[in-house]
This record gives C-alpha cells, sequence and structure tokens, in this order.
C-alpha cells in the first residue's frame, strides 16, 4: 500500500463524516434482513445510536444470527456485553459463554463463571467445576471418560 499525505481540508472532511456515523447494509435478503448490516454513530435525522440488525451485524448495538458490538444480541454474539446461545464478551451470558464475567446454562468460562452444568474459570460455580480451588470429582472423571473415549 502506498502512503498519500491527506491536507487539512480533506482530513477535516473526514472527520465531519464520522460524526455523522456510518451504515453499510447489503442488498442481500434472507429471511427479510440483510445478509449484512454495519453500522456506527447516531442516525442524523433521529439523533439515536444506530442498531444493526442483519444476518450478520456489526455495530455498536448489533442483533444477528452473528452479531459483533459493544452490546451484541445473537445466535453468536461477540462484544462488550454478549447475549446469545454461544456467549463471547467482557460479560457473556449465553447456553456457552466465555468472557471475563461469564453466565453459561450449560458451560461458562472466565474469571468468574457460573452455570447451571460445568464452569471453569478463577472463580467457578457450577455442579462440575475447574478453578483456583481445585476440580471436582465429577469433572475429573468425565475428562478421564472424555480423553478415553478420544484415544
Amino acid at each position: 500500500m502506498i502512503y498519500e499525505s491527506k491536507s487539512v481540508e480533506h482530513s477535516q472532511d473526514v472527520a465531519d463524516t464520522s460524526d455523522r456515523g456510518y451504515e453499510y447494509r447489503s442488498e442481500s435478503e434472507l429471511f427479510g434482513l440483510p445478509l449484512i448490516h454495519i453500522t456506527r454513530g447516531r442516525d442524523p435525522h433521529t439523533g439515536r445510536r444506530r442498531v444493526s440488525k442483519g444476518i450478520i451485524a456489526i455495530g455498536e448495538v448489533a442483533i444477528g444470527l452473528i452479531a459483533v458490538g459493544g452490546f451484541a444480541l445473537g445466535g453468536i454474539a461477540i462484544g462488550g456485553l454478549g447475549i446469545g446461545l454461544l456467549a463471547i464478551g467482557g460479560l457473556a451470558l449465553g447456553v456457552i459463554a466465555l468472557g471475563a464475567v461469564s453466565f453459561g446454562l450449560y458451560f461458562a468460562m472466565g474469571t468468574v463463571a457460573l452455570s447451571l452444568m460445568y464452569a471453569i474459570g478463577w472463580s467457578a460455580l457450577a455442579p462440575h467445576y475447574i478453578d483456583a480451588n481445585g476440580i471436582s470429582e465429577s469433572f475429573l472423571r468425565m475428562i478421564r471418560e472424555w480423553l478415553l473415549f478420544i484415544a
């Protein structure tokens, strides 16, 4: 890539554009949702934060089958706050949750991990767990059986 210096006026135009935000919506749709929807910033007409809604949604607030954003809600949700079947984030809530603080119905992994079944973390709370204080006997037995099965 060749680097080009930009004039002061051009740099100012770029700053003005970023204040208005950005939105990309693919023409392809599935189930009435755009295949890809990417947003940033606020809507200049309403002043409200833009929300990305699509099969693949990327933005500050993202809702989709695959959602990536500060707040992400979807099948696979990756964000500061991720809520989904598979949730990854600083705070993750889902069936499977991976994050600094994670709450998983089936599995949770993070610094603080809470689950109804399996949890791995510095502080883990679940029937089957691995944490800083050790490993539950039931989790250890399950891992041994799994390792024998794949060996």
